[in-house]
């Protein structure tokens, strides 16, 4: 006997399939079902496609279902405006499902409770809350960008068994094995940036693009962005970045500089994408930064470093989400061999930042843990 969990989780299952595809919009799946058996289902697959209701009633058409009097399971409310698409609410009442089951309110100041008006001024029964906290977490970062108007920040690095991201020397290639890569390209491939800090650029010249098997394309193009540059140095990062890998890249995806008085600098074109700041401070600077992706439509960026970077970053309580590698490798310690947090900390144990949904995975010999911040 399913329960309404158990449809409202193969909604879940289902909306998770577009992530990456759909950003900014949400991730959404949805399920007709009537006496138990499920009649259509879908999810929202591409930003500016059908959503996941109207997905969910051609599949029903397809298997030559009547929906009349079923019932759907949707993992987010029904919008109820007009936008890329009809609204779903409207499409909702007019096939005559008789009662809908949501997971989540959407946020959205464009709904926030219209869909749900909409069904119920229409006669159709609408129960709320199924699976709630599994939705709100499948879509935290939709509901970061439409709260906050910020996009939700990804700390990724690799480091040794001693924890160590680099030698004394400054090399890091390579902590983590080549499985282990191949899930940062992945991580690549669904964010709309990717951040390094200076000393990353200047050490490691990456080129922060998502590399995929043969026959796989990207889901998204993501700004590449070197924060924290010099402007006392900028001739010179600028002669570096003509010879950088970045640059060489320059076809495949943008590139933004940032620098240390707060402007933000396409090197391509030597646009001012953002002026100086008066507050020049590290939280300014890179709250900037944020506003700037957000306003460009990112809803997902990824920083990979430097320590100092992503130290500081976990200071000021910037970081949503972790990724760490940890490598079966030994540095042997070195105050001079570089840390991944390299920030001021938290004075006491008490205080550590801890993380939750923890995974866990083993990828040939390195492990990987990821999660997210408590208090995101």
């Amino acid at each position: 006997m399913h329960t309404h969990e158990d449809f409202m989780n193969l909604a879940l299952t289902l909306a998770r399939r577009g992530q990456g595809d759909v950003e900014p919009n949400p991730m959404v799946g949805a399920v007709i079902v009537r006496d138990g058996v499920v009649l259509g289902q879908g999810w929202h697959k591409k930003f500016g496609g059908p959503h996941a209701e109207i997905e969910a009633f051609a599949d029903a058409k397809r298997n030559g279902a009547d929906v009349r009097g079923a019932e759907m399971y949707v993992t987010l409310e029904p919008c109820c405006h007009y936008g890329k698409t009809p609204p779903c609410a409207k499409a909702i009442i007019e096939s005559g499902v008789a009662k809908v089951y949501i997971a989540m309110r959407d946020p959205n100041p464009k709904v926030d409770g219209g869909g749900m008006k909409m069904l119920t001024d229409a006669g159709i029964e609408v129960v709320a809350g199924i699976c709630q906290q599994d939705a709100q977490t499948l879509n935290q970062p939709f509901v970061k960008y439409i709260t906050r108007r910020r996009p939700w920040v990804i700390a990724k690095w690799a480091q040794t068994l001693d924890g160590k991201i680099a030698a004394r020397d400054g090399s890091s290639q390579w902590i983590s094995n080549e499985s282990s890569r191949a899930v940062v390209h992945e991580l690549r491939s669904r964010v709309d940036a990717v951040i390094v800090g200076a000393g990353t650029f200047f050490h490691d010249n990456p080129t922060l693009t998502a590399r995929l098997p043969e026959g796989r394309e990207p889901h998204r193009k993501a700004v590449r962005v070197v924060f924290g540059l010099h402007k006392s140095t900028r001739q010179e990062t600028e002669s570096f970045f003509r010879q950088s890998n970045l640059s060489k890249t320059q076809t495949l995806a943008p590139v933004w500089l940032t620098w240390d008085d707060g402007e933000i600098t396409d090197p391509v074109t030597g646009a001012v994408l953002s002026e100086s700041l008066e507050d020049a401070s590290f939280p300014s600077r890179f709250d900037r930064l944020l506003e700037r992706l957000a306003d460009a439509g990112a809803t997902n960026v990824l920083v990979e470093g430097g320590g100092r970077l992503l130290g500081s970053l976990l200071d000021a309580d910037f970081i949503d989400e972790v990724h760490a590698f940890i490598a079966p490798q030994l540095l042997c310690g070195g105050s001079d061999a570089v840390s991944p947090l390299m920030g001021l900390g938290v004075p006491s144990m008490s205080q550590a930042k801890k993380l939750v949904g923890i995974k866990t995975q083993l990828l040939d010999r390195d492990v990987y843990v990821s999660g997210r911040m408590r208090n995101s």
